[in-house]
C-alpha cells in the first residue's frame, strides 16, 4: 500500500536529512523558516520546530542586514539571475558612460534613482534579488527579469539640446519604477512551485500563456521586453526644431 502526502515538497529533503542527521542548515530569510517550521510541525519532527523557532526569535531580534551584490562581468550578472530563484531588479549607473555635459536636474535625478533603488532593496530583499551594475554601456537604466529573463527596461536617460548645443538629460521616473517592481513580483514563486501561472495570465504575463506552436508568434511578440525610455513632451519639441 501507500500513503498520499498532500504537502509541497519544497522543504521535504531538509526534514529527511534532520530525520537522517540529527541536524540541517537552517534556510537564512525568515519566510522560508517559517516554511520549514510549518513542514516540521506536520511531520512532528520537534528538534526541527525547536530550532526553527529559536532561529525566528533571533531573527526578530536582529534583522538581518540587506546583500546587494555589484557585478563585475556579464557572465557575473547572467549567472546571478538564472540560478537565483526570485525575480530580480538591476539598476546600471555608470556616470563616466556620458559624451556630453549633464543638465542641470541631471545629478540631482541621478542620486533619486541610487536612493529608490537602496530603498526598495531594504523593502524587499527577502522576495526580489536586487543588483547593481556600475560597469554597462548606459548611464541610468532599471532592468526587471522574471523566471531567468528580462521583462522590462526603464531607461532614463535622453539626448536634448539646449544652447545649440548637445546635453544628456537623466530622469526619475518614479512611478513607473514603482509599477514594474510590482509587476516583477508577479513572478515570484508560490510554495516552491514557481509563479502563479493563472494571475500571470490575467495580469498579461508572459509566462501565462500557452505554449501551442501555432501560437508562437503571438508569444514572441508577447515576450518581447517592455522597453521604456523617459522622455518629455519639451524635449521631444526641441528635437524637432
Amino acid at each position: 500500500g501507500w500513503i498520499l502526502i498532500d504537502r509541497c515538497g519544497k522543504h521535504f529533503g531538509t526534514v529527511l536529512n534532520y530525520l537522517r542527521d540529527g541536524a540541517v542548515p537552517l534556510p537564512k530569510s525568515c519566510r522560508e523558516t517559517e516554511e520549514l517550521l510549518a513542514e516540521a510541525k506536520y511531520y512532528l519532527v520537534q528538534g526541527l520546530v525547536d530550532e526553527c523557532q529559536a532561529a525566528l526569535q533571533n531573527m526578530d531580534a536582529y534583522e538581518p542586514f540587506c546583500k546587494v551584490p555589484v557585478i563585475t562581468s556579464s557572465r557575473e550578472e547572467q549567472k546571478l539571475i538564472a540560478t537565483s530563484n526570485k525575480p530580480a531588479v538591476k539598476l546600471l549607473y555608470n556616470r563616466s558612460n556620458n559624451k556630453y555635459s549633464y543638465t542641470s536636474n541631471s545629478d540631482d535625478n541621478m542620486l533619486k534613482n541610487i536612493e529608490l533603488f537602496d530603498k526598495l532593496s531594504l523593502r524587499f530583499n527577502g522576495r526580489v534579488l536586487f543588483i547593481k551594475d556600475v560597469i554597462g554601456d548606459e548611464i541610468c537604466c532599471w532592468s526587471f527579469y522574471g523566471q531567468g529573463r528580462k521583462i522590462a527596461e526603464v531607461c532614463c536617460t535622453s539626448i536634448v539640446y539646449a544652447t545649440e548645443k548637445k546635453q544628456t538629460k537623466v530622469e526619475f521616473p518614479e512611478a513607473r519604477i514603482y509599477e514594474e517592481t510590482l509587476n516583477i513580483l508577479l513572478y515570484e514563486s508560490q510554495d516552491g512551485r514557481g509563479p502563479d501561472n493563472a494571475l500571470l495570465e490575467a495580469t498579461g504575463g508572459a509566462a501565462g500563456r500557452s505554449h501551442h506552436p501555432e501560437e508562437d508568434e503571438e508569444r514572441e511578440r508577447i515576450e518581447r521586453v517592455r522597453r521604456i525610455h523617459i522622455k518629455r513632451p519639451d524635449d521631444r519639441a526641441l528635437l524637432l526644431q
